[in-house]
């Protein structure tokens, strides 16, 4: 095996805007920041392009989606030239009328779209009525090769999931990216906050050990009322990078826009696999029910 080399993961948690220039711009600001720091690899947010539109249901919002590749793909296609670094980029994309998916896009550094994700695992609770807009995703769990290695792109609700986090790494991935939309709605931050953003975090340092291998989490930031503004979520910010360890490496405040930076490095996810050899030791044979 070709031996991979170290390099610099960027999370761009950021707040977002009524408009998607506002919101583009922002993140082209952002990305030219974080390739200067020397970061290779740079991560926006779900849906970063917009306010994040399903806390109800309305049909106006569907204007919001665009094909891929399309306006935004071709936008950040010509910036990875420019900062020569591999970007995530989420897209809420329309494969045709009455089709829409949560989608990401991988792009190398030389503009071309290697890789294309749509959420798997779609949610349905109040104020984060995904079903009502996204068709669940239909191209699988992937390790998408990029020029610094291959990387599992999945999207906030699929972080939940052992199984998805599982077939990624099977797939050859040395870090789990979840571009994230997740937040506390009123009156949660003063009950039951403190407990939800720690099972938060804890489910994928989990997957970071039980895996040998990366996790990185983007949030957005900032309140944000519903359409009718009778209620609002809050979100959470703390976006992080966990190590095959399982041990938070780098962690963006609750409140903040910043850029979380974070080392990725081929070498620890060897040397940890090599410590607790659990792929070694899976019992495939026994693991049938899993899938009835």
């Amino acid at each position: 095996m070709q031996k991979e080399e170290s390099y610099i993961i960027a999370l761009i948690q950021m707040a977002c805007q009524g408009t998607r220039e506002e919101n583009l711009q922002c993140a082209r600001s952002r990305i030219i920041e974080a390739s200067e720091m020397g970061a290779r690899l740079i991560c926006l947010p779900e849906l970063f392009c917009s306010i994040y539109f399903c806390q109800q249901e309305d049909p106006r919002f569907f204007e919001l989606a665009e094909p891929i590749p399309g306006y935004t793909t071709d936008y950040f296609s010509q910036l990875s030239k420019t900062v020569d670094s591999v970007l995530v980029v989420p897209v809420f994309e329309k494969s045709m009328t009455g089709i829409y998916y949560n989608s990401l896009v991988v792009i190398n550094p030389d503009g071309a779209i290697v890789g294309k994700y749509r959420k798997m695992h779609i949610p349905n609770d109040p104020q984060f009525q995904e079903k009502y807009y996204f068709t669940p995703g239909d191209l699988g769990f992937q390790a998408i090769q990029t020029t610094v290695g291959k990387i599992g792109p999945m999207i906030c609700w699929d972080q939940w999931f052992p199984e998805a986090a599982r077939m990624c790494a099977l797939n050859g991935a040395g870090v789990l990216v979840y571009p994230t939309a997740i937040g506390w709605l009123p009156g949660e931050r003063e009950g039951v906050g403190a407990m939800y953003l720690d099972s938060w975090k804890t489910v994928q340092c989990g997957h970071a050990i039980a895996n040998g291998i990366y996790t990185a989490s983007v949030n957005r930031v900032g309140i944000e009322p519903n359409q009718a503004g009778d209620s609002e979520i809050e979100f959470w910010g703390h976006s992080f990078i966990a190590d095959p360890r399982g041990h938070i490496v780098a962690e963006g405040s609750g409140s903040d826009e910043e850029i979380i930076y974070g080392k990725i490095e081929p070498q620890l996810i060897s040397e940890t696999r090599q410590t607790w050899p659990f792929f070694r030791d899976r019992r495939v044979d026994a693991y049938g029910r899993i899938v009835e």
